[in-house]
């Protein structure tokens, strides 16, 4: 098994309730445990800020389901929910975006999949969720909580309980 961490996001439509039904899908179609999930977030638009705030989350699932395959997995559980990456707006208004982030200690670099994540570092939005539920975890050499300490957690704030 391997220990495999995603990102959830999106700002259209009922995003809470669309993480809790892509989650599900996520763990039957990888046959994947659910070892953690962040709080959910609302967080300001990255790239094209003329769009409504994103609500953003962290999984972190145990999987045999090897990174390609569950990359497309994640990508089937978008469409699934009404993303169309062909004809969207890139880091446009969308229903759920689902990124790998990092898959056990594997290093990718292939035309359709970088692991860890290639703006992983970047990203306070993926960042906050994430040193939620995996502190210590180190990707790429670098401790989730002293990586979230060089971005920005501005306009980024803990939602309430959906439970």
């Amino acid at each position: 098994m391997a220990s495999a961490l995603i990102a959830l996001g999106g700002n259209v439509g009922d995003v809470r309730a669309t993480f809790r039904q892509a989650i599900a899908e996520i763990c039957r179609r990888a046959d994947a445990a659910l070892v953690a999930r962040s709080s959910d977030y609302i967080t300001p638009p990255w790239g094209e800020v003329q769009q409504p705030a994103f609500v953003n989350a962290c999984i972190a699932v145990e999987t045999a389901v090897a990174p390609h395959p569950l990359l497309a997995i994640l990508h089937d559980v978008e469409r699934l929910f009404g993303r169309d990456r062909a004809r969207e707006t890139r880091w446009g208004p969308r229903t759920l975006d689902l990124d790998l982030i990092a898959y056990d200690d594997v290093t990718l670099d292939t035309p359709d999949l970088t692991l860890p994540h290639p703006r992983l570092f970047e990203r306070g939005f993926v960042l906050v969720p994430l040193a939620e539920i995996v502190p210590e975890r180190r990707i790429a050499g670098r401790r989730v909580d002293e990586a979230l300490g060089a971005v920005s957690r501005d306009g980024i704030r803990p939602l309430p309980s959906a439970e």
